[in-house]
């Protein structure tokens, strides 16, 4: 009886997995077709290892694309390096697209916290470096532990 019931869940489980493996390779797969679709050549696209550009030309024989990274710059990679379709859409609402603009906002930031200190507002905001901030401890006594011998003296 008992062995039946493990033989059961066994059964139950395997085929749990299975289902759950042809799923996952069907969203994969259409997931692959829906990117396949978005790569045509003019678009701006990531390979896997980082790199963006413009996207010149896919040869479907060779598996090659060829990648305008500046003008002027052509980088040839494996088709299948090509990770993601970039949009505008993806860009994070006030996220900097370059160092220059990162920079800007740094410094922008960094502008607004010398106003309010100037105006006295001293309090730090949320997640602010406060660097002035001693904490004194008081002193407390360590006591060092005494050493007793343990060594028995034995009459001879």
């Amino acid at each position: 009886m008992n062995d039946t019931l493990l033989n059961i869940a066994l059964v139950v489980v395997l085929a749990l997995f299975v289902i759950y493996a042809f799923r996952n390779s069907r969203k994969a797969k259409a997931k692959q077709a829906e990117l396949k679709s978005q790569i045509v050549p003019g678009v701006e696209v990531m390979t896997n290892f980082g790199l963006f550009g413009t996207l010149v030309s896919v040869d479907e024989v060779s598996n090659v694309a060829e990648i305008e990274t500046s003008p002027g710059n052509i980088v040839r990679v494996h088709r299948q390096t090509l990770a993601k379709v970039v949009t505008e859409t993806e860009a994070v609402e006030g996220a900097p697209r370059s160092v220059e603009e990162a920079m800007e906002i740094a410094n922008r930031e960094e502008a607004q916290r010398e106003a309010a200190k100037a105006e006295g507002s001293t309090e730090p905001q949320y997640g602010e470096r406060v660097d002035e901030v001693v904490v004194e401890e008081p002193a407390a006594e360590v006591k060092k532990p005494v050493r007793r011998s343990t060594t028995k003296k034995t009459a001879e």
